[in-house]
């Protein structure tokens, strides 16, 4: 976090004076040039200790764990070193998204080639990285299949959200803390880590991007952070056999985490769908937009998404404890929430 905010500062300073600035527009809510480059600081602040620990990996497996190593920490070298195939996918996957991302919010690519190249991405992040979904379903292919999916719903969720100050960076925040109760209550050290440098980068982001924004990540950090997200989501464990009461319903937890985000992108490719419009063509009929309609100041409108979106996932926290009827009460009381939420929004 700390890393986060002093380098998100420089960054915005560099992006000032480049011009590297997200412009005033049709679809744009804010008045004067806003720096660009944000997404910078998450990637890296995200991916460089994972390069680190990698390094240090492969080089234990050659030459041995150092011996200045913390007990604590050498312990865990040995696994870490199982999982440097994965751990190389998701930051190969992550500078290609980045990559795209900076291009894209230079010179605008077309909706098609950015589609494409994020399934690509979730197709190496499904197949060669091996992360996908552990359902009670026999089948590798369609257990690939639906993590393809998966990812390429999440990326585009939270590349939907970047459309208004402090809104992508604190729902990711509040759903990767949430997988983080999950990951912790299951034992998963590297995954747990994961979540940790997530949260890490966008809370020093947002000490910036909370309304009024001074900097935003641009496509380079929401398509990073949609992809990271969704990983977070398929590595998590929330199944535990031996808990009294615990049942397969658990593994539906991230569908209850991302309820509000999901909402936004089903309405919104709805909303264009009946409109007879693209649906890759940005626009301002996302659920921030409609509430701002509403009367809502920008920050009062990220505050209650934070809250619709916090309300939805410590319900999630439950779902390993509780009967199947509880399982059945959390589902319901997310399908509420969002049912609020759309009728606060319509006009």
């Amino acid at each position: 976090m700390v890393s986060s905010v002093v380098f998100t500062a420089l960054m915005r300073r560099w992006a000032i004076a480049h011009n590297f600035t997200d412009k005033p527009g049709v679809r744009k809510i804010h008045e004067r040039p806003i720096a660009l480059g944000g997404g910078v600081v998450i990637f890296w602040v995200v991916m460089l200790p994972l390069m680190v620990m990698s390094g240090l990996a492969i080089g234990a497996d050659r030459f041995g764990v150092p011996v200045w190593l913390p007990a604590e920490m050498a312990v865990h070298v040995p696994g870490l070193s199982s999982r440097i195939v994965p751990t190389m996918v998701l930051i190969v996957c992550a500078g290609a998204l980045h990559i795209m991302g900076i291009v894209d919010d230079l010179r605008h690519l077309g909706p098609l080639l950015k589609l494409v190249i994020q399934l690509t991405v979730a197709t190496l992040l499904a197949t060669v990285g091996e992360i996908r979904f552990d359902f009670f379903i026999g089948s590798e292919l369609l257990t690939t299949l639906l993590s393809i999916l998966w990812m390429g719903v999440i990326i585009n969720a939270f590349n939907f959200l970047d459309n208004m100050d402090g809104l992508s960076a604190g729902i990711a925040t509040i759903c990767t803390g949430i997988l983080l109760t999950a990951a912790l209550n299951a034992g998963q050290v590297f995954v747990a880590g994961l979540e940790v440098l997530l949260i890490g980068a966008l809370l020093g982001f947002l000490v910036f991007n909370f309304a009024p924004a001074k900097i935003f990540m641009g496509d380079g950090g929401s398509l990073v952070v949609g992809m990271l997200v969704a990983v977070c989501t398929i590595r998590t464990t929330y199944y535990h056999e031996h808990l009294a009461g615990g049942t397969w319903f658990a593994t539906l937890m991230p569908l209850i985490v991302l309820a509000v985000p999901l909402y936004d992108f089903i309405s919104v490719m709805l909303i264009r769908f009946w409109q007879g419009r693209s649906l890759w063509v940005g626009d301002t009929h996302h659920f921030s937009h409609r509430l701002l309609r509403r009367g809502l100041t920008v920050r009062q409108t990220a505050l209650t998404i934070y809250l619709a979106t916090a309300c939805t996932g410590l319900g999630a926290t439950f779902l390993h404890q509780v009967s199947q009827t509880g399982v059945i009460l959390i589902f319901a009381q997310t399908v509420m929430i969002v049912f609020i939420i759309a009728i606060l929004e319509r006009p």
